[in-house]
């Protein structure tokens, strides 16, 4: 027998009901993500006794918001806050600088060995970060640096993946637009500044993205080189908080991991559509 074409009605029906069960498993799969998450904000406003009971109670009795500044009181989180904004976003500008020089360089220019040294920044990503822990610290050892932000910050200033994206990126854009740039009397680094760098936007949020959320929650590499509570980040900050309570008091120690997760859950709320958006655009192309 002949199958009957479906009609528009029944197209349209189905797909309909497609969408709803892709949006009902979505929705499913957001819930059991941020579950944790939620269950943590929950703790971090409940009085002790509320803290372990025969049925989870996801709703305080009175919410206790008196944990964050008892938190707060303990341990300086806002001086770990303004340590961890100055490192990320110091190791951000410099990335920044540095890859886009580096990616205009492999992308637009032509030069003897420039295959073998972009081979180089491509080991790069291929290392492990503990493989150049021992050397990194012997070098801010030797410039006496230690215990310091710019110690966080250095051994991070340049990045071969942002090197690559930003050569990537670089490269699609047609080479008609530099030689029309240079007919007018654009210099190279002009071209850079307003064609190439506009162009690459959103390739340069996608890796901004990338690089504050990787430095933001990084642990190791602070912990070595810090040792006092000036100059510690917020995860480093958060370890010792924990040491320091226990795993007493649990409110009190989930008010500080909402401290120090807070700051990149509202930025993502905020900037949500852009994050897509950035990632979308900013495919690696060959």
């Amino acid at each position: 027998m002949r199958s009957r074409t479906p009609t528009p009605s029944q197209l349209l029906q189905r797909l309909g009901l497609n969408k709803l069960l892709i949006h009902l498993i979505l929705m499913m799969v957001a819930g059991v993500t941020a579950m944790p998450y939620l269950f943590a904000l929950s703790t971090s406003l409940k009085h002790r006794t509320e803290v372990f009971t025969p049925v989870p109670q996801w709703i305080p009795s009175s919410l206790r918001f008196a944990n964050y500044a008892d938190a707060m009181a303990i341990a300086p989180f806002g001086t770990y806050f303004i340590n961890t904004v100055i490192v990320v976003l110091g190791i951000l500008a410099v990335q920044l600088v540095t890859a886009t020089l580096a990616g205009y360089v492999f992308a637009r220019l032509r030069f003897r060995g420039s295959s073998l040294l972009f081979g180089l920044f491509l080991i790069q990503m291929m290392l492990p970060v503990h493989a150049v822990i021992v050397p990194n610290y012997l070098t801010i050892k030797e410039l006496g640096l230690l215990d310091t932000r710019v110690a966080m910050m250095m051994p991070f200033w340049a990045s071969g993946y942002a090197t690559f994206l930003l050569r990537q990126a670089f490269r699609q854009i047609p080479q008609d637009f530099e030689d029309a740039a240079l007919i007018d009397g654009c210099s190279g680094p002009r071209f850079l500044w307003s064609v190439l760098i506009p162009l690459a936007k959103p390739t340069i949020i996608a890796f901004s993205l990338i690089s504050i959320v990787t430095h933001w929650n990084d642990f190791l590499w602070p912990l070595i080189v810090t040792d006092s509570p000036q100059v510690r980040t917020l995860t480093i900050g958060l370890a010792m908080f924990v040491q320091q309570e226990s795993g007493a008091d649990w409110p009190l120690l989930m008010a500080g991991t909402i401290l120090v997760t807070a700051p990149l859950m509202v930025l993502f709320l905020i900037y949500q559509r852009k994050f897509v958006e950035s990632f979308m655009h900013a495919g690696v192309k060959g």
